[in-house]
C-alpha cells in the first residue's frame, strides 16, 4: 500500500519531499557544527575552502584561533568523504600521536594519497613500519654515518655553496635563494643517500628534471587533499590536470633512483676493499648490512626507501633555510646576534676573517639553534599533516572522530596561536628558546611539532640541524643577504612550505678568502 502510494504520487509532490529530505539533513548537520563557516546544502564547507585556498594556510590559522580548543569540524560535500577535523590543540596532537598512538596509524588512504612513495617509511604501518624504522635508526645512529654526515656536510658548502655564492656576490647578480638552497639540498641529500654528488649547485645553474619532478608531485598531492577522492581519480583515469603531471614526475623519480640504484650495486661489486674512515652512504649500508632478508635490498624497496629519504632532506631543511634567511634578513638586529655568538666561539685571530665551520663548533650555540627553531615555529616545513582513526574515538577536545574522518593537524597555525606561545607569537624572537641560564629551551614535540612527535618522531632531526647550522654559520659569518625591495613573499600551494615566488637577494661578501 505504501509503495503505490509513493508511485502514485506527483513529480510536485516528490520534488517536496526531495527539498524535506534536504532541509532535514542540512538542519541536521547545521546543529552539530561548530565551526566558524557556512555548511551549504550537498556542497558543505568546499566553496569557503577554494574561495580561500590562495592564502589556505593563514585561513585555517584564523579558523583555528575562533574555534573552542583550536579544533573545528570541516564538512565536505555530501558522500564525497572529505569530512576533516581540523586542530592545532597539543592535547589532541599528543592524544593521537602518542597516548593512542596505535589507534591512529597512516592507514590505507594516506597510503592512497602518497602512492608515489610506495611501501617507503612515510606510508607503512604496522610490522612494516616498524622493521624500516628500526633499520634506519641503527644506520643513521652510526658513527660511520656521522662521520660521513660532518665531511659531506662541511665539503658541500666549501666545494657547493661558497664558489656559487662568490660568483653571485662578484657580477652583482640578483638571485633566487630558495632555488639554491634547494640545489645545495639536493646534492647534499643524494650524496648522503646514494653517494653520488649530482652537481645541481653550480654557477650554471643547470635544469634538474629530478627536482622539478619532486615539485610537481608534492604539488599534485596537496591538490589530493583540497577535492572529491573520486574528482581526482577520474584525472588519473583521463591523464589530465595535476594527476597528468603527476604521472609524468613519478616516471622521471624511478628513472633516476633506478640508475642510482644501478651504479651503486655496480660500484659495489667491483670494490675490492671497504674503507670506512670517512663513513658510508645509506644506499651503501642498506646494500651490504646483513638484516636476515633480502627483502630490504630489493630494488623496489630500495626505490621507495630513497625517494622518502629525499623528499625528507631535500625539501624540508631547503624550505627551513629558505625562510630562515627571510626572517634574519628583515631582523637584522637577529644577524647581528648570530655573528657576536660565532665570533665569541672563535679565536681573535680568527673571528673577522673568512672561515667555514665544523658541526662540533656549532653544537652548543643556543642563539643560533634558537634562531633556527624559530623559524620553523612560524614557517614549519611540512606545514599540515593529516591522521584517521581505525576505531571510533573522541579527542580531548570533545571532537568525536571515526574511519571516514580526516584529522589535519595544523603545524603552521600552532605556531601561530597566542595561548600557546604568547601575545608576541608574531614575532621571529629566537630568545623565547633560550632559557635564563642561557642554555637551549626544549618544547614539548606535541607543542612544536616540526619535528613530528611519539613514535613517529624524524630520524633526521639531527641530521637536519647539523646540514641547516653549518650552512647558517658559513652564510652569516661570511655573507649579507638583502632581499629585494617589494619582492612578494608567500607560502605555495604544496605539501611542502615552499615561498610561491621564491626569495630574491643580493648577497655581498663581509671579506675575501
Amino acid at each position: 500500500m505504501t509503495s503505490m502510494a509513493f508511485m502514485g504520487m506527483g513529480y510536485f509532490e516528490m520534488l517536496l519531499l526531495s527539498l524535506a529530505v534536504v532541509c532535514f539533513i542540512y538542519l541536521r548537520r547545521l546543529s552539530r557544527n561548530d565551526s566558524p563557516l557556512p555548511d551549504w546544502p550537498v556542497l558543505g564547507m568546499l566553496p569557503s575552502l577554494l574561495r580561500n585556498i590562495h592564502h589556505v594556510h593563514d585561513w585555517t590559522t584564523k579558523l583555528l584561533e575562533q574555534s573552542r580548543s583550536y579544533t573545528f569540524t570541516f564538512r565536505g560535500p555530501w558522500l564525497a568523504g572529505m569530512d576533516m577535523v581540523w586542530t592545532c590543540d597539543p592535547a589532541n596532537v599528543h592524544y593521537i600521536m602518542s597516548t593512542h598512538f596505535s589507534n591512529f596509524p597512516k592507514g590505507p588512504e594516506f597510503k592512497n594519497i602518497f602512492d608515489v612513495l610506495g611501501d617507503g617509511i612515510f606510508n607503512s604501518d604496522s610490522d612494516l613500519w616498524k622493521t624500516q624504522r628500526k633499520v634506519a635508526h641503527g644506520l643513521i645512529s652510526r658513527r660511520r654515518f656521522c662521520r660521513f654526515l660532518e665531511r659531506t656536510s662541511r665539503k658541500n658548502v666549501e666545494e657547493g655553496l661558497i664558489p656559487v655564492l662568490d660568483h653571485i656576490s662578484e657580477q652583482g647578480m640578483i638571485v633566487d635563494l630558495q632555488d639554491v638552497f634547494q640545489r645545495f639540498t639536493f646534492d647534499s641529500t643524494c650524496t648522503l643517500i646514494s653517494g653520488i654528488d649530482p652537481g645541481c649547485l653550480s654557477v650554471e645553474f643547470p635544469d634538474v628534471a629530478f627536482s622539478k619532478a619532486l615539485d610537481d608531485v608534492e604539488e599534485a598531492i596537496f591538490f589530493r587533499h583540497i577535492v572529491p577522492k573520486s574528482y581526482w581519480k577520474l584525472q588519473r583515469w583521463l591523464g589530465i590536470g595535476e594527476e597528468k603531471k603527476m604521472s609524468r614526475a613519478w616516471k622521471t623519480l624511478d628513472r633516476y633512483i633506478a640508475h642510482c640504484i644501478s651504479l651503486k650495486r655496480e660500484e659495489l661489486n667491483n670494490r675490492t676493499n671497504k674503507n670506512e674512515e670517512e663513513g658510508i652512504d645509506l644506499l651503501t649500508s642498506y646494500m651490504e648490512d646483513d638484516y636476515g632478508s633480502d627483502w630490504l635490498k630489493s630494488d623496489k624497496l630500495l626505490r621507495d626507501t630513497m625517494l622518502n629519504f629525499m623528499i625528507a632532506g631535500r625539501d624540508t631543511t631547503s624550505a627551513a633555510l629558505s625562510w630562515f634567511f627571510w626572517l634574519v634578513a628583515k631582523n637584522p638586529s637577529v644577524e647581528t646576534k648570530i655573528r657576536e655568538e660565532l665570533k665569541s666561539n672563535l679565536p681573535a685571530e680568527e673571528a673577522e676573517k673568512w672561515r667555514v665551520f665544523d658541526a662540533g663548533e656549532l653544537s652548543g650555540l643556543a642563539y643560533l639553534h634558537g634562531a633556527l627553531c624559530e623559524a620553523l615555529r612560524l614557517f614549519p616545513p611540512v606545514p599540515f599533516e593529516h591522521k584517521s582513526p581505525v576505531c571510533p574515538d573522541v579527542l580531548p577536545s570533545g571532537h568525536r572522530v571515526d574511519e571516514r574522518t580526516k584529522i589535519l593537524f595544523s603545524l603552521y597555525g600552532m605556531g601561530r596561536m597566542e595561548g600557546l606561545w604568547g601575545k608576541d607569537c608574531l614575532e621571529f624572537k629566537p630568545e623565547r628558546w633560550i632559557t635564563e641560564r642561557g642554555r637551549i629551551r626544549h618544547e614539548p614535540s606535541y607543542k612544536f611539532l616540526a619535528f613530528n612527535a611519539g613514535p613517529r618522531t624524524c630520524l633526521g632531526k639531527e641530521v637536519a640541524f647539523t646540514q641547516m647550522k653549518v650552512v647558517a654559520a658559513a652564510f652569516i659569518h661570511n655573507y649579507h643577504v638583502e632581499v629585494i625591495e617589494g619582492h612578494p613573499v608567500s607560502p605555495n600551494l604544496s605539501i611542502i612550505l615552499h615561498m610561491k615566488h621564491g626569495l630574491m637577494v643580493r648577497v655581498t661578501k663581509r671579506w675575501e678568502h
